[in-house]
């Protein structure tokens, strides 16, 4: 995978923080100017320094975290140090139940690769500089699927999950027209996907994702292209414009009766999709709510980020998927990606995965019904800016 380079991530941040908080009270004075009536600010967690613009304006302030729990509450013990960085070996979180043992390659990667992009690491572990200071710690999780972590995290503060945060189409549907997320950083090729899957049989297709930003090397590439040729079964691979010469030469062509490659694609509408039937995904946190949330088995290949974490409990917390093992050289090679889609597609592991996946679906529609935890923790905090 290729980050992005450290001279770009430094430069962007010295001026976002330079003109961004600038630009905030200039907006807000100008809907104040207008006869707006603001009442609250609603921030990523990442970007604390809104908290002093609220205030500065007499307005409530709302962190709302972007990660899951589990890794919130690593980030938060690293601030507080009462975990050292690098961390080195397995990590136990004995003061928090049902959590299991972590080894250093299932760590989020900046409490491990310590200083190869310290603005970034900055970023996360800073998020807790004013935590206990907000009026709301809004996190994008549901309180079941990390109920033991959420438990500890209220000891220090108390914090509400309103997640998933998806549209309400593929969740309770009680929200006319709320399809998608209103933006998208790619232009979707939503018909000839949509199309190509209507014409296949329930559960046959592989989706394969690294998100917008993670992408794979070229022997990575290569890899992955073979195992799905391999398999033999019909995959749909979204591919961003900028990667696609990492192909291998006339592999579209001599996959075409089987594979769908597309640059992007509407994934929420792919992952509801009945011929899904398994997701590879780098298990960025939205991906991995959005597929949690569809019911979706998946095969984990985390890049960096968090994304080694939530492969973790994707696999032995949640049980909802199985992971990627790197071989002796870091190389995850196309018979590992083969075994594991046949893993949870076909294998022994495919019920009880699938069945996993059904039960987590369900509680997260359920968690979003009317008297659901994140329905009413939403319903509680409008009430708040009402009164």
């Amino acid at each position: 995978m290729k980050p992005p380079t450290q001279k770009n991530v430094d430069t962007y941040m010295e001026k976002f923080d330079l003109i961004a908080p600038k630009s905030l009270s200039e907006l807000i004075e100008s809907k104040i100017r207008l006869g707006h009536n603001v009442k609250c600010l609603i921030y990523d967690s990442c970007i604390p320094w809104v908290l002093d613009v609220a205030e500065k304006f007499g307005l409530y302030g709302a962190s709302f975290f972007t990660q899951s729990c589990l890794v919130s509450m690593i980030f938060y013990q690293v601030y507080e140090g009462v975990l050292s960085v690098p961390i080195k070996g397995p990590w136990s979180s004995d003061f928090v139940k049902g959590v299991p043992l972590i080894e250093e390659k299932d760590m989020p990667s900046f409490v491990c690769e310590v200083g190869l992009y310290p603005s970034l690491e900055k970023l996360v572990i800073n998020q807790f500089s004013n935590y206990g200071e907000a009026n709301w710690r809004f996190f994008n999780t549901i309180d079941v699927l990390e109920c033991e972590v959420i438990n500890w995290m209220q000891n220090i503060c108390n914090v509400k999950t309103i997640g998933p945060c998806i549209p309400s189409k593929y969740l309770d549907n009680r929200i006319p027209n709320d399809t998608d997320y209103g933006l998208s950083l790619f232009e979707p090729e939503t018909d000839s996907c949509i199309q190509w899957l209507n014409a296949r049989q329930s559960g046959s297709v592989i989706y394969v994702s690294m998100g917008s930003m993670a992408s794979l090397g070229d022997i990575e590439m290569e890899e992955m292209a073979r195992a799905l040729s391999k398999t033999n079964k019909y995959f749909l691979w979204v591919v961003r414009a900028t990667e696609e010469d990492k192909l291998p030469l006339n592999f579209k062509q001599e996959t075409s009766e089987k594979g769908l490659i597309v640059s992007w694609c509407p994934q929420l509408e792919v992952l509801a999709h009945p011929a899904l039937g398994c997701f590879i995904t780098h298990c960025g946190w939205n991906s991995t709510l959005e597929a949690i949330s569809l019911g979706v088995p998946m095969v984990a290949y985390p890049q960096w980020t968090d994304q080694p974490t939530n492969a973790k409990c994707i696999m032995d917390l949640w049980k909802i998927g199985v992971k990627v093992r790197e071989n002796d050289s870091g190389l995850v090679t196309r018979e590992e990606i083969e075994l594991c889609i046949l893993d949870v597609m076909e294998g022994e592991k495919s019920k009880e995965i699938k069945s996993n996946a059904q039960k987590w679906k369900h509680l997260a529609n359920e968690t979003m019904q009317d008297n659901g935890s994140s329905s009413k923790n939403i319903e509680e905090f409008v009430a708040k800016l009402k009164s």
